[in-house]
């Protein structure tokens, strides 16, 4: 029980999610399927928590001694990375957010998409649906290249 209690709250710690929680579930030996459907559920319980109140936590903590420029950097990252996906976008913002979120790379995933969706004043219901298909499309993405990596790594013994 350990270990898919561990693969659920890797998955929900920014900047890891489910893109270090897949390769941590199945290197402790849960079934890979398990470890996906855990980890997309524990990158999207924080979501909407980040949608609602991370901007407002963000902004009352900026003028703070001491948490005061790690808030205010999180906002201005929010904010460009937000600001960049809508000059791409244009009308296709669904899109844009889905694969912000869906392709693993460093500052990418759920929480900064949802809060990038936060900042620009998106609509919720979107923007939770965009993260959740994002979610979705980085889950398949980690799994094949955990599957494969686990793959190639038990052949060369």
């Amino acid at each position: 029980m350990k270990k898919y209690i561990l693969t659920f709250l890797i998955s929900m710690v920014p900047i890891v999610e489910l893109r270090g929680g897949i390769p941590a579930g199945v290197a402790m030996g849960v079934p890979w399927q398990l470890a996906v459907v855990i980890c997309m559920v524990g990158n999207m319980i924080p979501v909407p928590f980040i949608f609602f109140f991370a901007r407002r936590i963000l902004e009352w903590g900026a003028d703070k001694p001491v948490i005061g420029k790690f808030f205010t950097w999180c906002l201005e990252k929010g904010h460009r990375g937000g600001e960049k996906l809508k000059a791409k976008a244009g009308k296709g913002m669904f899109v844009a957010l889905m694969l912000f979120v869906g392709i693993p790379l460093p500052g990418t995933g759920a929480w900064t998409g949802t809060l990038a969706a936060s900042l620009l004043d998106l609509d919720f219901k979107k923007s939770i649906l965009a993260v959740v298909c994002g979610v979705a499309l980085a889950a398949v993405i980690i799994t094949v290249l955990t599957l494969l990596g686990f793959a190639a790594f038990t052949a060369a013994k």
